[in-house]
């Protein structure tokens, strides 16, 4: 009876007297469960469904709960195995002073209890007085209405609670079988235990490289299709399985490789480095692969942060280069109306129209082979779709203020994606002269990996030529009746106002109310309400990225902490050995510096090799936002890499220095 009354004091002091680490464990927690906490608030919190486009911000915010769910798991059970691992030792003396396996197993219950309420009261708490700002971040970077009630509901605080409650759960019986399992005389030298050595380490070498290889060649190589995200996931898939053989067997590979090396492996300071690797060589091998993992992973989240942030005017404008498109049909409108009506709107909001342009326009789609335009087939790819839009000359030349001159068998060609790059076009079995392929067109900005959504524009010499292009394509596609199909352009209201979008929203609602009035008034594009969806889209994006960064560094800067903290404490012994043969504190201390920096710095070369590889995907993935700004993902992943290289080092002084200390403690 006394045993059990004795089992809460021993897993309070427990806990109190290995604060070295189960106070980083709970803090990775309390910041975890305040991270999932707040996806969960907001997510349950139904005003932002409520929100003009606001659907974009919650499917992300879905995702990345999910995804968070994913990374937190693991993430928080490979910490508890080194936790556990540190209290062997403790446990072993437990048991052998008579604690039998059921009181040991309460006691660890009762921890894992005590672990579990401070981590969600810390979390929950935090997340109460944080879930607010955090909201109104998202908000604005969403650029959605910020004068709104944020409500608390109870199903975010048990979600979160059960959520965690299973991974501390597991985390428990996982600590059982740990303990359940061993000796006490194994409990009592398990943290000290070196690791066996894996087998065929040449093969899974081998392996590991080939995949690496393969991962990379696919991010490099992968285009721009309707396969990108399932290359993405194969690439991602393929280099992490490949960094995880080369660190556990092509790092022990590499190491014994050196061992054989008798001018190397033979010299004081080499001999204890190279030694203690190979001693702990598969869990070392398995905490340096999650560090080069995390790395990628920080950088390349900060890069896609920065970038999405920097670039999010370039997204909007590409898509939407004009405020307001108004179609009309069947009835032209006057030049002289539309600047009559916009002229009014200046005076009344104090604005001024950088463009109004008018054009008539006829689209006729197809799908692209070569220099062809030919019929669409069922099983066609989206990125060979095209809208081929046939302009006639005297708009062009009004558009753009020039005097162009053109034969009935020549047209000017410009493509919003990639070039063109023919002489001759042929649409739908009729060719005709390219002139001169035009570099740029006002009303369609260019980037040459825009793909998916990319348009032609034809500018043919009148209306006989388009009416052509016309009859043919109505033939080949079945329209019957040809003469309303023939008369069926549409003319283009197109206006451009100087300004921020919300100074300017007056002015083009009621733009648009007037157009809604005209005669032959076909449809309205509203280019702002297109940009905020897009900016919502973004801001969720962003608000992601930055948890996500935060998320990913911190499950770094734990792994490492827990590495070297528990790797120190192994090698206290053996130093003071060392000391007692003869070793000197400068040549303990230099060998400290060249063990951790072999071990630091594999994995960060490790994590800038896979961002270079990954950058290239992660780029085409981008354009997929409708980011073409090359120039900028470059900067942003030289200054992001610098950064980190930066933090890096600091961490590595700062581990260094907490390493050196516990191993010169005698």
């Amino acid at each position: 009876m006394k045993k059990w009354k004795l089992l809460p004091k021993l897993a309070m002091t427990g806990v109190m007297k290995n604060g070295n680490v189960y106070f980083p464990y709970m803090a990775a927690g309390i910041f975890s469960v305040f991270t999932y906490f707040v996806f969960a608030s907001i997510l349950h919190n139904d005003i932002i469904k409520t929100l003009p486009n606001s659907s974009y911000a919650w499917m992300m915010l879905l995702m990345g709960k999910g995804l968070l769910a994913c990374i937190l798991f693991p993430f928080l059970y490979y910490t508890n195995s080194f936790l556990i691992k540190r209290r062997k030792k403790e446990i072993g003396l437990y048991h052998i002073l008579g604690l039998e396996k059921k009181h040991i197993g309460s006691m660890m219950f009762l921890e894992n209890v005590l672990v579990y309420v401070i981590v969600i009261a810390g979390g929950i708490v935090s997340g109460v007085v944080l879930s607010k700002l955090l909201f109104l971040l998202l908000l604005r970077m969403s650029g959605l209405p910020i004068d709104v009630e944020f409500v608390f509901y109870i199903d975010a605080f048990f979600e979160t609670m059960k959520y965690f409650g299973i991974v501390y759960a597991v985390n428990f019986a996982a600590n059982l079988m740990e303990i359940g399992k061993s000796k006490p005389a194994e409990l009592m030298s398990g943290s000290k235990k070196g690791e066996k050595e894996p087998k065929f380490i040449w093969f899974f070498g081998l392996l590991g490289l080939i995949a690496t290889g393969i991962g990379y060649k696919t991010a490099i190589t992968s285009e721009i299709d309707s396969m990108i995200f399932i290359n993405f996931f194969l690439a991602v898939f393929l280099v992490v399985v490949g960094t995880y053989f080369l660190f556990t067997s092509g790092s022990v590979a590499f190491l014994k490789l050196i061992k054989r090396k008798n001018g190397i492996y033979y010299k004081p300071e080499n001999f204890i480095t190279i030694s203690g690797m190979l001693y702990r060589m598969k869990k070392s091998a398995a905490s340096l692969s999650n560090i080069c993992i995390f790395s990628t992973m920080v950088i390349i989240t900060l890069i896609c942060t920065f970038a999405l942030y920097l670039g999010i005017d370039d997204i909007t404008r590409f898509d939407y280069p004009y405020d307001v498109i108004v179609h009309f049909r069947d009835h032209k409108i006057s030049t002289a109306s539309v600047e009559k009506e916009v002229g009014v709107l200046e005076e009344k909001y104090g604005l001024q129209a950088e463009r109004i342009d008018l054009f008539e326009g006829l689209n006729l789609p197809g799908r692209k082979e070569g220099n062809c335009f030919v019929q669409k087939k069922e099983d066609f790819h989206f990125e060979d779709d095209y809208a081929v839009s046939f302009l006639l000359l005297e708009d062009y030349n009004r558009l753009t203020g020039e005097e162009n001159i053109l034969a009935q068998d020549e047209v000017f060609i410009y493509c919003s994606g990639a070039d063109f790059g023919y002489d001759t076009v042929n649409f739908f079995g009729k060719e005709i002269k390219v002139k001169e392929e035009l570099e740029e067109f006002y009303p369609e900005p260019k980037a040459a990996s825009n793909i998916f959504g990319a348009k032609f524009f034809m500018v043919v010499k009148d209306k006989a030529v388009r009416d052509g292009f016309a009859e043919i394509w109505a033939g080949i596609n079945g329209v019957e009746d040809r003469e309303a199909f023939l008369n069926s352009e549409t003319q283009y209201v197109n206006l451009l106002v100087n300004g921020m979008d919300d100074e300017k929203e007056e002015f083009i609602n009621e733009f648009g109310v007037w157009s809604q009035g005209q005669p032959g008034f076909s449809k309205l594009e509203d280019g702002l309400t297109g940009r905020a969806g897009i900016v919502s889209m973004c801001g969720g994006l962003l608000f992601i990225g930055v948890l996500f960064s935060l998320i990913f560094f911190m499950c770094l800067i734990l792994i490492m902490y827990y590495k070297q903290i528990s790797e120190g404490y192994e090698d206290k012994e053996n130093f003071g050995i060392m000391q007692k043969v003869g070793m000197s504190d400068k040549e303990i201390k230099s060998t400290v510096h060249r063990q951790i920096l072999m071990v630091f710095c594999l994995p960060l070369a490790g994590a800038v090799l896979h961002t270079t590889a990954g950058m290239f995907m992660v780029e085409r993935l981008m354009t997929t936002l409708r980011l073409f700004n090359t120039p900028l993902m470059v900067c942003c992943s030289a200054g992001v890499l610098i950064l980190f290289v930066i933090i890096y080092g600091i961490s590595y002084l700062t581990t260094a220095k907490t390493y050196y200390r516990i191993v010169k403690q005698m």
